[in-house]
């Protein structure tokens, strides 16, 4: 059976590749688009319930529009849902990416400007000039130190993952004002250049490499538990976003492995390694 996450199917429309597979009144390849504003619900429904994120600048394919929503696709990670069609606009192709915690967007060059917009880590804009100490986008003036091209990328998983430190846990989440244990992942790989699903299942299932129980544990290495995943900072030492603490916080390896299990979420299911 398809992962209705993954495939753009709804019954009504279908992407054309599907022709064959799914039955659909409707196959289209559907149209560009980019999501345009901060932060957006990707819904398993409309009005339904927050299955991930998409943040500022994601490009995505359009399949349908009804009703004040868009059934899409995302472009990055194939996750398939539905968004408010007003925040989606047409296509633009971004420059940079946030690549600190959060940055804002100023009405003119000046830290003192009135401030129009919070924009999270990887939130992504076109840089139409630039400044002194600020690149000037179609939603402001970001600080140049706040931004990096789009090929510039982390290199390093786990200080991505550690940027998230004491953010607020939210199902579904993939913001600095809230992430998920998979969302932190996620957002952790996509800034070093890796596709990395969205959801724990998915990264357990195909995500980098499986390690034998016994293997010495490294920095970036991904334990898996019924859905949970967190990330390793060192060999004994993990971080991720759970919603015993309701935060993105440091737990030794040991202490949260004896933990979920006394909460009845099982044993450690898989430790993977992506080159």
């Amino acid at each position: 059976m398809s992962d209705r996450r993954l495939t753009p199917a709804n019954g009504f429309v279908a992407a054309s590749h599907l022709k064959g597979q799914v039955e659909a009144e409707v196959f289209t390849d559907g149209m560009p688009a980019s999501i345009g504003q901060v932060i957006v619900d990707l819904c398993a429904a409309p009005s339904g319930k927050r299955d991930r994120q998409l943040l500022l600048g994601a490009v995505v394919t359009v399949y349908d529009r009804r009703d004040g929503w868009a059934f899409i696709q995302s472009k990055r990670d194939g996750y398939v849902g539905y968004v408010k069609e007003a925040s989606l606009t047409e296509p633009a192709v971004t420059t940079h990416r946030v690549s600190t915690p959060a940055t804002h967007a100023y009405a003119t060059e000046s830290f003192k400007a009135p401030n129009l917009l919070h924009l999270p880590f990887g939130a992504e804009v076109v840089v139409i000039d630039e400044r002194h100490k600020f690149f000037e986008t179609p939603h402001g003036f970001i600080p140049k130190k706040h931004l990096r091209p789009l090929a510039q990328m982390f290199t390093d998983p786990a200080t991505v993952a550690q940027l998230f430190f004491g953010v607020p846990y939210l199902w579904g989440g993939n913001s600095g004002l809230g992430i998920d244990c998979s969302g932190l992942v996620q957002a952790a790989y996509h800034a070093c250049g890796h596709i990395c699903p969205g959801d724990s299942d998915m990264q357990c299932d195909s995500f980098g490499m499986l390690l034998p129980e016994d293997a010495a544990l490294h920095r970036g290495d991904l334990i898996f538990w019924k859905g949970h995943v967190g990330m390793m900072v060192d060999g004994e030492t993990m971080i991720h976003a759970n919603a015993h603490h309701m935060a993105v916080v440091y737990e030794g390896l040991t202490q949260a492995t004896l933990r979920i299990k006394a909460q009845g979420d099982g044993e450690i299911l898989a430790r993977r390694r992506v080159p």
